[in-house]
């Protein structure tokens, strides 16, 4: 069973995490202030940690990058304030993935999966347990009449090679790995490119576009990659 350590002072929030968490079959902990959240994540050993920014005592971006120093875990911040968002990227603390208050427990569940599935084939693959960005597991995903094949980077639609380039390749696969969910810009940037890359998200819209341009020999693989406007972008596998 995945365990799950949920850092968050307001038990309300925290609870709801918990029930929508063990409905999935996870083992979850609970912490209600930083000191003691930063020692369950030094001390044990979780998959996932759910990490409210703002926490008494150490706040969620300390701890975020003690427990990145020593640990390969997935991370998930939470935040009530939009600003937050900008400093998680901007100062690149190790954070996987953020999320603001309020938020869907459906949401929130869905990227926990995700995130705990990333780390695992990225284990898998370095053997060593030391992540590396954008590596890639062994097998192939094949979705309608597209077909993705991680190890030599290539792309078919309808049995006809599709050149992508390296970005929109990863970008394509990290969409693909993790379908049925939706991604911000935000998040795709600081995915594909990382929190410290020069650009902006505009970029992320033009490689999408680009993406389905080169897939439009095929109709149907082409509206694989939906806009979901105001949010973002998630890969349709029914």
């Amino acid at each position: 069973m995945k365990k799950i350590l949920i850092v968050e002072d307001d038990i309300l929030i925290a609870e709801i995490e918990r029930d929508y968490l063990e409905a999935e079959q996870f083992e979850t902990t609970i912490c209600q202030n930083g000191q003691e959240g930063l020692k369950r994540a030094l001390e044990e050993d979780y998959d996932l940690i759910i990490l409210d920014v703002m926490l008494p005592g150490i706040n969620g971006f300390s701890i975020c990058r003690e427990v990145r120093r020593e640990k390969d875990v997935a991370i998930i911040m939470v935040t009530a304030k939009k600003e937050d968002v900008d400093k998680i990227r901007g100062m690149g603390v190790g954070a996987d993935d953020y999320i603001v208050k309020p938020f869907s427990p459906g949401e929130m569940v869905a990227r926990a999966k995700a995130h705990i599935n990333i780390h695992e084939r990225l284990k898998c693959k370095n053997g060593s347990g030391s992540v590396k960005s954008h590596d890639f597991e062994n097998g192939s995903i094949q979705v309608a009449n597209l077909k993705i094949l991680p190890l030599s980077r290539q792309v078919f639609c309808s049995d006809k090679e599709v050149e992508l380039a390296n970005k929109e390749f990863e970008l394509l696969y990290f969409l693909a790995s993790n379908p049925n969910i939706v991604y911000s810009k935000e998040i795709l940037f600081d995915k594909i490119w990382g929190m410290d890359a020069i650009g902006d998200t505009a970029t992320v819209a033009v490689h999408i576009n680009r993406i389905r341009e080169k897939l439009g020999i095929d109709k149907d693989n082409q509206k694989l990659i939906e806009t979901v406007w105001g949010a973002g972008y998630r890969f349709r596998k029914k």
